[in-house]
Parts: C-alpha cells; sequence; structure tokens
C-alpha cells in the first residue's frame, strides 16, 4: 500500500479495518459515522492513497497526496510565484498575501470521489486580483497552479480562475490553513470538484493553452465543474 508522511506503511490490517468500519458506519447512520471519522484521523494522514475516500465517514475530510510526504513550508520559507505569460512577473511572501484585500465566504467543500465538507469558512485573496496585478499578455489563455509537493499541477481557463469564488486561501474555520490542508497557502475553487483547489500552492503560471493537470491526465474531467 502507501506510504504515511512518516515513512510507515498503510498495513492490510488497516484496511480490513477500514472496510469492516465502513460497513458499520452504512449500517448504524450519520452519528456514528462521525464518530468513526474522529477514530480514524490518524490512519486518514497516514492514507497519501486516497483509499479513506471509499469508506463512508459521514461529512468530514479526507487528507491525501499524490506524493505521500510533503515537506512543510512556513512564513519564513514560503513564496508565490505568478509567472508566465505576464508583463508584471510577482513573487508574495506569506506576509504580501496577508496584507492584501481579503475575501470571505462559507461553502460546502465537494470531492469528485464523492464526499463533501459543508459549510466551511473560506478566507483569501481573489485570484482575479493576483492575475490583474500581473497582467496577463494577448496571448494567455489558461492558468496553471503548480504545488511545492514537486508533482501536483492542475489548469483553469483565465476566465474561470477569474470566477468571484477563486481565491488564494490564507485561512479556513478563522484560522490558518494546515498544512495537512494544503497550507500555508492553497486555491480554493468553490464550483469546481476539489481535485481543482490546488494544496500547498507555490506558482501561478499563465500559459498559452489549457493542457490537463495531474489528475486530468488520469481520466477527470478537465474543466471539473460540480454537477457536470
Amino acid at each position: 500500500m502507501g506510504a504515511d508522511p512518516d515513512g510507515a506503511p498503510v498495513g492490510r490490517r488497516v484496511v480490513l479495518g477500514l472496510f469492516g468500519l465502513g460497513a458499520v458506519g452504512i449500517v448504524t447512520g450519520s452519528k456514528i459515522q462521525g464518530g468513526l471519522s474522529e477514530l480514524l484521523a490518524p490512519v486518514q494522514l497516514r492514507d497519501p492513497t486516497g483509499f479513506t475516500a471509499l469508506v463512508p465517514l459521514g461529512n468530514t475530510w479526507r487528507y491525501y497526496s499524490v506524493t505521500g510526504s510533503v515537506t512543510p513550508r512556513d512564513a519564513t520559507s514560503y513564496a508565490l510565484t505568478v509567472s508566465g505569460l505576464v508583463d508584471r512577473p510577482t513573487t508574495y511572501r506569506l506576509a504580501d498575501l496577508e496584507a492584501l484585500p481579503q475575501t470571505a465566504f462559507t461553502d460546502t467543500f465537494q470531492c469528485v470521489t464523492g464526499w463533501h465538507v459543508p459549510d466551511v469558512p473560506w478566507t483569501g485573496v481573489r485570484l482575479a486580483g493576483l492575475l490583474d496585478a500581473a497582467a496577463p499578455t494577448a496571448e494567455a489563455v489558461g492558468v496553471r497552479f503548480h504545488s511545492f509537493d514537486g508533482t501536483y499541477s492542475v489548469n483553469m481557463t483565465l476566465d474561470q480562475a477569474r470566477a468571484d469564488d477563486v481565491i488564494v486561501a490564507l485561512s479556513m474555520y478563522g484560522a490558518p490553513v494546515t498544512h495537512d490542508h494544503g497550507g500555508p497557502v492553497r486555491i480554493y475553487s468553490g464550483s469546481m470538484y476539489g481535485y481543482k483547489s490546488t494544496k500547498w500552492l507555490s506558482e501561478i503560471e499563465v500559459t498559452p493553452n489549457n493542457e490537463p493537470g495531474y489528475w486530468e491526465d488520469r481520466g477527470y474531467p478537465l474543466d471539473g465543474f460540480i454537477g457536470e
């Protein structure tokens, strides 16, 4: 199976236990599922494969990455670049982003695999503002988001990236975005499935195309709008 962020494998007993507990959740309903979610949170963190997304744990977060371990970054080591087909490429430190005008709203996070988390309060900088500040050139068509995990990327068209509900998220639930949730900075796109909301954001690249990203190369829709 996959390796956890600390290098320990997700073993056969854990897998069998998840299947058993998932069956209990189906039988006993949402109250028990909520308790199972709390119980299994450490297991979820040890599952970069996303296997636990298949287990009915109720409306709660599942934590995984495509690479396993991701080295955290903080205010001293974090930087976000806006690059590509722009007249004014820019690098932002965390304090720079925090000093910009902030947008706040509450929304439901929806994973393409079926689970969701309702009523999540988000705060961050509208992506449209960062794009306007960088001044995309006439040749610009798409925006590619890169993760500092070194592997993940995803695309939107320039028009999609300018939507009101697409933000560079700095806060959720009234606190800084944690590393497990993709912090210190991640993308959140309210109208799209979660794979479009890049975690551990390191670069916003303006491109001459709208090519598939990591999961889109593996069969997920290029647009990624919820319900389509």
